[in-house]
């Protein structure tokens, strides 16, 4: 089996690619082995008593190495490590220069190419993009070893899972299906098992009654005894109450006035992020708008600049844009969840950081604002610091509830959260009557709230009408080739224009698979000369000539490294042609 533990990547003084071809010792053990096999069958020739040792050895070790597809090591690494966003870093990069996030991706590369019979991770979507979570989930479906998974992200479960285990106070319970099927079955699990209480509290009540009122009589006292036998084997199987699921947060937004009707105009906004040398363009001339209302999730490949947009747009601290202009609506009160815990003091107590930001309110005023959130008891005492990732999001959505704002900006606000305050979370912003801008990764909740899908990319942002699902069938539509471009004739257009593919890029693309088809046409020629001169080493008349046995191995062996060249070039046109 396979373990990735959570945010722990690997750790190694070694390259990128000596770290993923690290999972194919044995068989490059054998390779190395083959072509000594090959050297010294060449100048033993086939007169010498060792040449049938080692011919059966050669055919053994070739029969294994095809058998493993050996000749396809640098294909699958290379396909691997373009699938988890590794596509554009250097092989021979160091892995301890990568970030934390990276060297977590690695080590699921790593796994992957193993590809053990029990696939074990804990929380695998962490620090992916969609593009790389997309290619994620399709490899995993077809993945041929059994997957445990732990993961809080929903949309994952529900394409991934064929089972959900759910661990609640201190039980196991398991449900078939992905996670929207859990979720119905947990319902039904609880009414079912709490209809089976009230039925057998009822028998027992009446089995109670009946004996007390028969067992002193003469003539029912028999019954009245067995009565009581099947009343004591009913209390000892158990009468315990089913408890009801752990009660979620109650989250709730409101407004405390109306703003007016626009209420974020941006107009040829240009951000920079970094000093000197490192300083780098995010986006330039960007125009954006929000009406009272809006409900729009941004989205965009991590390290884009979501979070600096963000900031930018409620203006002070670092993230000033270059130019451009900025302005709120009239009545605009905007309440911000940020992602990092900058905004709260971890000194003070939970109790204390409500308290301070709303000092007319009374103790259990707010002591009733946590307790909706799931802080209660002594929880409301610890000091912020000592509050769990997921108490510090619901300490920061009890402030926005009190705030009260007509606008919300949240970065990321389901980080941390587990999956009851997730579907809480939900069903606040769905009822949200004001107006909405979110940054985050969870594709179940894009498809939830937003009526628009702001896509961020160098450059500049684009936007797309309704949830993730739309989203993804629009972006389809785009990447598709020149047949499906006149499917989007006529359609409405998002309130910026649809990008069509240029001439240029037809005609690239057509002779991309034109390069594509004729590779694998020589790939086809050269797998049958490489079978060919195989047979033609093995072969007793070919080793009786030392001088026809060397020629013919090292043909052999050039015709190896022509294919190798092919099928690295294959893979790149095909990558290409797919992404």
């Amino acid at each position: 089996f396979g373990f990735l533990r959570q945010n722990s990547g690997l750790s190694s003084g070694r390259s990128i690619r000596e770290v993923m071809r690290s999972v194919f010792k044995e068989l490059l053990d054998s390779e190395r082995e083959l072509r000594s096999l090959e050297r010294e069958l060449a100048v033993k020739g086939a007169v010498h008593p060792d040449y049938p040792g080692l011919s059966a050895r050669y055919d053994r070790l070739q029969t294994f190495f095809e058998s493993r597809e050996g000749y396809l090591i640098d294909v699958k690494i290379r396909t691997v490590l373009s699938g988890m966003g590794f596509g554009a870093t250097d092989p021979a990069t160091p892995v301890d220069v990568l970030s934390g996030g990276e060297k977590t991706r690695l080590a699921l590369c790593k796994l992957l190419l193993e590809e053990p019979a029990l696939l074990i991770l804990d929380e695998p979507t962490n620090h992916l993009d969609f593009k790389t979570l997309g290619w994620l989930e399709e490899y995993l479906l077809g993945y041929k070893g059994a997957l445990l998974a732990v993961s809080h992200d929903r949309y994952f479960l529900d394409r991934i899972c064929t089972g959900i285990w759910e661990i609640e106070r201190r039980r196991l319970v398991t449900y078939p299906g992905n996670y929207s099927r859990y979720v119905a079955l947990k319902e039904e699990r609880y009414i079912r098992l709490q209809k089976e209480y009230d039925s057998r509290r009822h028998q027992i009540d009446d089995l109670k009654e009946f004996v007390a009122r028969n067992l002193v009589r003469a003539s029912t006292t028999a019954r009245a005894q067995s009565r009581r036998k099947i009343l004591e084997k009913l209390e000892q199987d158990g009468t315990e109450r089913p408890r009801p699921p752990e009660r979620p947060p109650k989250i709730r937004f409101t407004c405390r006035r109306e703003p007016v009707k626009d209420v974020l105009h941006v107009e040829r906004l240009s951000l920079s992020v970094g000093e000197g040398a490192e300083r780098r363009k995010l986006i330039d001339g960007v125009d954006f708008h929000l009406m009272r209302g809006d409900r729009v999730a941004l989205v965009g490949a991590n390290g884009i600049g979501k979070t600096t947009f963000l900031r930018a747009l409620l203006g002070g601290g670092g993230d000033k844009p270059d130019h451009g202009r900025v302005e709120w609506g009239v009545n605009t009160e905007v309440s911000y969840f940020e992602q990092e815990e900058f905004a709260l003091s971890s000194g003070k107590s939970a109790l204390n950081e409500l308290w301070d930001r709303f000092p007319q309110k009374t103790e259990q005023e707010l002591r009733t604002v946590m307790g909706n959130m799931g802080i209660t008891g002594d929880a409301v005492h610890k000091r912020v610091s000592a509050l769990s990732g997921g108490e510090r999001a619901k300490l920061k959505f009890a402030i926005l509830t009190i705030k009260a704002g007509n606008v919300l900006l949240m970065d990321e606000p389901t980080n941390h959260l587990d999956l009851a305050a997730r579907e809480a979370l939900d069903a606040a912003l769905k009822a949200y009557t004001g107006t909405l801008l979110v940054v985050s990764h969870d594709r179940y909740l894009l498809n939830k709230f937003p009526q628009w899908i702001a896509e961020m990319h160098e450059g500049g942002i684009r936007l797309y009408k309704g949830g993730y699902d739309d989203y993804l069938a629009q972006r389809a539509r785009e990447e598709a080739p020149a047949r499906a471009a006149p499917q989007l004739e006529g359609k409405d257009e998002t309130p910026q224009k649809s990008a069509y593919r240029t001439k240029k890029q037809r005609s690239e693309q057509v002779a991309r698979r034109q390069e594509i088809a004729r590779l694998e046409d020589e790939i086809e020629e050269l797998e049958a000369e490489i079978l060919g001169l195989e047979s033609k080493v093995s072969s007793p008349e070919v080793a009786a000539d030392y001088l026809l046995l060397r020629e013919t191995c090292d043909n052999l062996e050039e015709k190896r490294g022509i294919l190798d060249e092919k099928l690295s070039l294959w893979s790149r046109l095909a990558e290409e042609e797919e992404g």
